[in-house]
């Protein structure tokens, strides 16, 4: 109950801000089949609705309406408990643009940036939202090799995100 009502506080406070930060391109050419399935939370920058959270992954999923279905999944090690968020996604605008609104709560939105992509075989991304405060590097797998991870978060930092602030998820 807890993550829900964090996640609500933290969307609510999104509701309206479904753009993309100053500066960050949403990858072309994006195809929506080859980046469903499981994801890995390599690091992040913190945020209430994640904060304490270990394991994390996250599942897309076609939905009957065209949309992604979204579930969060980590694991609470202060409660020793698995928790999990479903939510929603579509395309903010088109297609095959890595710009995506994702919704946990209702008609709130937030942004679901996709400014970098291993292209070829979909195996990591660095995606952001709103603003320069949210950061998540993913992977296919739980751990990524240190040569690529230190390629995204050298390209975040020249973004202007707060790098020196990621938290890297304990995935074992």
């Amino acid at each position: 109950m807890l993550i829900r009502s964090l996640l609500l506080i933290s969307f609510l406070t999104l509701s309206g801000c479904v753009k993309v930060p100053n500066d960050i391109k949403p990858v072309s050419g994006f195809e929506i089949n080859r980046y469903l399935g499981q994801w890995y939370e390599i690091a992040r920058l913190d945020h209430s609705f994640e904060r304490g959270l270990s394991h994390v992954s996250a599942q897309y999923n076609l939905r009957d309406d065209g949309g992604i279905e979204v579930i969060n999944r980590g694991y609470l090690d202060s409660q020793n408990s698995w928790k999990e968020a479903r939510g929603k996604a579509y395309f903010a605008k088109s297609s095959d643009l890595g710009f995506l609104k994702v919704s946990f709560f209702g008609p709130f939105f937030g942004s679901y940036v996709i400014f970098d992509l291993d292209t070829e075989n979909y195996q990591y991304a660095l995606v952001c939202g709103p603003d320069r405060s949210y950061l998540w590097l993913l992977a296919r797998t739980p751990t990524l090799d240190k040569e690529i991870t230190d390629r995204l978060t050298a390209k975040a930092a020249a973004s202007g995100f707060a790098t020196d602030n990621l938290i890297f998820v304990q995935q074992q």
